[in-house]
């Protein structure tokens, strides 16, 4: 029976986002049901560096991708589509997390199954936020894959793939977290454009990724605590190095909060 490692490897490679999802949503059930064996301390398959995309998915520079005026239809399935892209990346980051980091040295070994669980589980919601996300833009008539898309999230993602705590600082403690501050502003503007639809779906993703923020945060600070670092410079050293442009505001400091990502990680230090 394949182990958690090499089913996770095999839902990265999955080059069907609709399969991916689905392919992702099993894995975490059974995981859950106890169904997949752990893999053995040293077992380290290795993660594909680009996951599986469909063929015809165009992929052009952040600046080309279609507008997102969210008071015309037209605007509202960019943004939409925009979204889907964030969170089909999104269920890759998580299973790469996995795939790549359960054994890593970073971690201790009584941490490594919750480590897992923890990821395999974010896992399963991105890839219900993308499901929910392509299913509202085929009620809207269109569809994953209609418009262009950037990769600039996971260039972050093997900017990262060496380094533990640089991934856990710079994907779900800053870019994930960049979707909390602007996501509740975007709800706002669907409910006035009179998408209560899409707003209600935006709702369920932005309450679930403060957990996923709070994930990366306990595990960046279990590092820190093993390597004796404080973890609030720890985090701004890494961000100095991985993304030299820094953090900008607006920030959403009470979902950021709740999240445990208080404001000395990031207050004053801006570029």
């Amino acid at each position: 029976m394949a182990d958690i490692l090499s089913r996770t490897i095999s839902a990265l490679r999955q080059c069907s986002p609709a399969q991916k999802a689905a392919q992702t949503l099993a894995l975490v059930q059974d995981w859950n049901e106890g169904d997949i064996p752990f893999a053995p301390l040293g077992t380290r398959p290795v993660p594909p560096d680009n996951p599986g995309r469909p063929e015809q998915l165009d992929m052009v520079a952040p600046g080309a991708v279609p507008r997102r005026r969210i008071g015309t239809p037209e605007g509202r399935i960019a943004l939409l589509h925009a979204i889907a892209h964030i969170e089909l990346n999104a269920i890759d980051l998580a299973l790469d997390m996995v795939a790549r980091f359960t054994h890593d040295v970073a971690l201790a070994n009584e941490d490594r199954h919750s480590f897992a669980k923890d990821w395999l589980n974010v896992a399963g919601d991105e890839a219900k936020h993308f499901t929910l996300i392509t299913k509202r833009l085929d009620e809207l008539n269109s569809h994953y894959g209609a418009m262009p898309v950037h990769q600039g999230l996971w260039e972050a993602a093997l900017n990262t793939k060496n380094d533990l705590a640089a991934r856990l600082a710079i994907a779900p403690m800053l870019l994930e977290a960049r979707g909390l501050d602007v996501t509740p502003k975007m709800i706002e503007r669907l409910n006035s454009a009179g998408d209560t639809h899409s707003a209600s779906i935006l709702g369920i993703i932005y309450d679930e990724e403060i957990g996923h923020v709070a994930k990366g945060v306990h595990w960046f600070n279990r590092i820190c605590v093993a390597k004796k670092a404080e973890p609030q410079q720890y985090f701004q050293s890494l961000v100095r190095e991985y993304l030299p442009a820094g953090l900008r505001p607006p920030f959403n400091h009470n979902a950021r909060e709740m999240a445990g990502l208080s404001a000395g990680y990031y207050e004053n230090f801006l570029p």
